[in-house]
């Protein structure tokens, strides 16, 4: 018998937890369109695990399946944590508010527009900037881009700022008692993994401050790319 409390497999099962809210999200999604959408913002996002290697161990080591993380800095449940975190992050809002996704006309594009391109790359330039130049913790690098990328996104697609505020709020709420599950499950795990020593040292009823603003961050900039990358703007069902 597989014991989930198994040191190995707690980043698995904490994962595929996500993965549970994931698909939640997207049986509730009434359109079948937005579900498709769904599902292909999932397996793009999946690639970010491949960053995984970046984190470790500057900013975590967790425990992982045949010890991946630990002897390459890569591992699975990565890719399964950002396959769930992005369909969600990018569906919450409509499912909630019952929105889809509809094409822009070129007669609709605001003068804003001209920018698009270069605020869609801002995010992984920055990234990679900010890494390459700097001695942050790679996860500031990311807040600070995200934030700056999400500020820009809004200001070339302010019809999508309502949209972004609402589900860096949604996605913090959901990933805070997410989060908390971790905890309460596996007591100690966060002093044992997070290299909390390389950051704020901060802990909000046991979760990493960086954790949080990683959820705010991700909600706010996360939720807009789509829509920005592909033209599409949201309207009611």
């Amino acid at each position: 018998m597989i014991n989930i409390h198994e040191p190995q497999l707690v980043w698995l099962f904490w994962s595929l937890l996500l993965v549970v809210i994931w698909a939640i999200i997207y049986f509730f999604l009434k359109n079948s369109r937005a579900r498709k959408e769904m599902l292909i913002i999932s397996l793009w996002t999946s690639l970010l695990g491949f960053t995984e290697p970046i984190f470790v161990p500057a900013y975590w080591s967790p425990p992982s399946l045949f010890d991946l993380a630990h002897r390459t800095g890569f591992d699975i449940e990565s890719l399964i944590f950002a396959f769930a975190a992005g369909g969600i992050v990018f569906s919450l809002y409509s499912a909630i508010f019952h929105k889809i996704e509809r094409k822009i006309s070129s007669n609709h594009h605001s003068y804003r527009h001209r920018f698009h391109r270069a605020i869609w790359w801002s995010v992984p330039v920055l990234i990679i900037f900010f890494f390459f130049s700097t001695n942050l913790n790679p996860i500031y690098d990311f807040i600070i881009a995200g934030t700056i990328g999400g500020l820009l996104a809004a200001y070339c697609r302010p019809d999508l700022t309502k949209k972004m505020f609402i589900s860096a709020v949604l996605f913090f709420i959901l990933y805070y008692f997410y989060f908390l599950v971790l905890i309460a499950a596996y007591p100690g795990y966060v002093r044992q993994v997070w290299n909390l020593e390389n950051l704020s040292g901060v802990l909000v009823t046991g979760i990493p401050l960086e954790e949080l603003l990683f959820a705010i961050i991700l909600g706010f900039y996360w939720s807009s790319v789509y829509e920005h990358f592909t033209w599409r703007r949201l309207k009611n069902l």
